[in-house]
């Protein structure tokens, strides 16, 4: 009988340990991670004001885990995004446009901010107005990207084409934090830059704007940069992405009350990212051009993606109806 007893006291105990340990696997599998991507520019001022502020841990609460990966392009995002490394962030209109037309799985949850692309000439490249970019190079993060697509309409309209269809401009792409020293080095001619760059370039170079950010095509009211989620996660997961967009809008409200504080965590966050220190008289003479919405102007979206397809940035003329989704913003 005592044996019996033990026995069954052993029995019972392991039981529990079985519970136990089950227990805490479930509490394991409950944690979950959300991976936010943005880029060290101005446009992207909201990703770092939620990642500084922590809007995102808030709102998702529940005990997830946050995490933050920066981009140099577009491309890189894009792919990110389509691997599942990220979950959701800020990119530029250009690269969510190009993948939704090759078919990648993309919805555009809201807008990031306007303007802030500037086009820069060295002084040594000879370059004092529009008519002066025959035969010259120019950069941009990438070709087909937002401010490449803004340029390039632009050259268009004043009877000037890159090299990739037919004109004479040579066209090489990179990191816009190094644009300062292409210039300098008389690597390239002119700099199409995003801010805080642009603004570095005039203050290190001495670099004269040619096109400034209210002038080039599509200036004031594309988006700039605009929040993107995958279409799936969308569909399976609409709570997390609303608390995801809802962190963004609570950002983009702390600049407008905050701007002064707003800067200082761009300032930081630019250094952590890319180890270049933006002084303050750049970031506020960048922070004049850029505006922070959370809103997509959807009219303005299709009329850059017209203009894409026309430059054979895109092989079929493009539709956006199911690129932007706005029930997470309305």
């Amino acid at each position: 009988m005592k044996k019996m007893f033990l026995l069954l006291t052993i029995f019972f105990t392991f039981l529990g340990i079985l519970a136990g340990c089950g227990t805490e696997k479930s509490s394991g599998d409950v944690s979950k991670k959300v991976v936010i991507g943005y880029f060290p520019n101005i446009n992207h001022v909201p990703a770092m004001v939620a990642k500084d502020k922590g809007f995102y841990e808030k709102e998702l609460g529940d005990g997830t885990k946050v995490e933050y990966k920066t981009f140099p392009d577009g491309s890189s995002f894009m792919t990110a995004l389509k691997t599942g490394d990220i979950d959701a962030g800020l990119v530029g209109p250009g690269p969510a446009m190009n993948n939704y037309m090759t078919g990648a799985d993309v919805k555009i949850i809201g807008g990031g901010s306007t303007g802030g692309t500037v086009v820069l000439a060295s002084k040594e490249s000879g370059v004092k107005s529009v008519e002066d970019f025959a035969g010259k190079s120019f950069i941009t993060p990438a070709v087909g990207c937002t401010h490449d697509v803004q340029v390039e309409t632009f050259l268009g309209e004043h009877g000037i084409e890159s090299q990739r269809i037919g004109g004479t401009m040579k066209h090489v792409t990179g990191n816009p934090a190094q644009y300062a020293n292409m210039l300098k080095s008389g690597k390239v001619d002119i700099a199409v830059a995003p801010e805080p760059w642009a603004a570095v370039i005039q203050q290190e170079t001495g670099a004269n704007i040619i096109i400034d950010h209210d002038e080039i095509s599509f200036g004031e009211t594309l988006p700039a940069s605009v929040l993107v989620a995958s279409g799936k996660s969308v569909k399976e997961n609409p709570d997390t992405i609303q608390k995801i967009v809802d962190a963004h809008k609570e950002a983009t409200s702390f600049i407008e009350e905050n701007p002064e504080e707003a800067k200082e965590i761009t300032i930081k966050d630019v250094k952590e990212v890319t180890g270049q220190e933006l002084s303050k008289e750049v970031v506020d003479q960048a922070w004049e051009r850029i505006g922070f919405t959370y809103k997509v102007d959807s009219d303005a979206v299709q009329a850059f993606a017209d203009s894409s397809y026309e430059l054979k940035f895109l092989k079929e003329k493009p539709e956006f109806t199911d690129l932007i989704d706005k029930q997470f913003i309305d």
